[in-house]
């Protein structure tokens, strides 16, 4: 949900909302789940067609007034939960056939501008970098997890090269004083990297989005959450996920791909859920949707998005296990936090 974060009062702008809108097809009403609501930008605009019904989740309860104010006009037709979408389950009514589940994935831009909240190089504040109903916080990481488990945490979900050069000055930093502040964090990388002023992106990226990203399990709730949105969609609804980073694609992309009706024989580079012609899907072609060059322009972060959707085929659903097994590696690593 990234959007330009220079000030608090930057106006919130749902990504890719017109290409959302195209394939929800929310003009013949319908029932649509939307499972990161952040400042309730898709819900709004799929309320305002006639004959629909909006459920919507967030697990950040800063949120919560402005879905009560979506609520107290839409008061039959809109619900909101304070809840974590891989929970969609808990709080899905069997009753309720979605026509579309919306993931729209990563930081919200409320998040991101609220510097106390520590997601900003910006700021001079704590570092947290929860999104709400998390165990734990990125100070908290910093300074009790051991060389071994930082290291990982920031190469392989930061992608980040220098990584032990980083994770050691953090070692050597927390035996003076507790990193509890985002600029000493900041500074602690900049010591660490590579001058490099060709780069467009911020030195401290890979490790702040590390960081949060297990901070916030997102790759075990993106894992968890599309697949018991394929379980609870009706025949012929539609998963729609926007991603933001490599990671979130790669998973989507192999989900979305490897489960539907694409493949016709097996294959020692299928899946053994494939072979055992487990089909969720109908037949998938590899395609994603990217922002329009005005959305850009008005929204520069929204150029890194990428929107994939699925259709949901009328196998019965047979839980893809081997799925997790394929992204182990990120699920075992998240698992530590607990």
């Amino acid at each position: 949900m990234n959007v330009p974060h220079s000030s608090l009062e930057s106006p919130h702008f749902p990504v890719m909302l017109e290409e959302i809108i195209k394939v929800c097809s929310p003009d013949k009403g319908g029932n649509f789940v939307d499972c990161t609501f952040g400042g309730g930008g898709y819900s709004q605009a799929l309320l305002k067609f006639p004959n629909t019904k909006v459920v919507a989740l967030d697990r950040d309860i800063s949120v919560l007034e402005k879905a009560k104010k979506i609520a107290e006009k839409n008061s039959k037709r809109f619900l909101f939960y304070n809840e974590k979408f891989s929970n969609l389950d808990k709080v899905l009514d069997k009753n309720f056939k979605a026509d579309a589940i919306i993931f729209d994935l990563g930081i919200s831009s409320l998040q991101l501008m609220d510097l106390s909240r520590g997601f900003s190089f910006k700021s001079k504040e704590k570092i947290d970098m929860n999104m709400g109903l998390s165990s734990i916080s990125a100070e908290y990481i910093l300074n009790n997890y051991d060389e071994n488990q930082l290291k990982m945490i920031i190469k392989i979900f930061g992608d980040e090269k220098e990584a032990s050069k980083i994770v050691k000055n953090i070692l050597k930093a927390r035996k003076i004083k507790k990193i509890s502040k985002v600029s000493e964090l900041v500074q602690i990388i900049e010591k660490s990297k590579k001058k490099n002023f060709s780069k467009k992106i911020n030195v401290c990226t890979k490790t702040f989005q590390a960081l949060r990203i297990f901070v916030n399990k997102e790759t075990t709730e993106l894992v968890e959450g599309i697949i018991k949105a394929t379980k609870l969609i009706k025949y012929g609804g539609k998963i729609i996920v926007i991603t933001f980073h490599s990671i979130e694609d790669k998973i989507v992309k192999f989900y979305f791909k490897n489960y539907s009706e694409n493949i016709s024989r097996p294959s020692r580079y299928i899946p053994e859920d494939k072979k055992k012609n487990i089909v969720l899907f109908r037949k998938y072609k590899n395609e994603f949707l990217k922002p329009s060059k005005d959305e850009i322009a008005n929204n520069p972060p929204s150029r890194s998005a990428k929107l994939r959707f699925v259709i949901r085929s009328k196998e019965k659903f047979i839980y893809p296990e081997l799925f997790k097994i394929k992204f182990k590696k990120y699920l075992d690593l998240e698992s530590i936090n607990v």
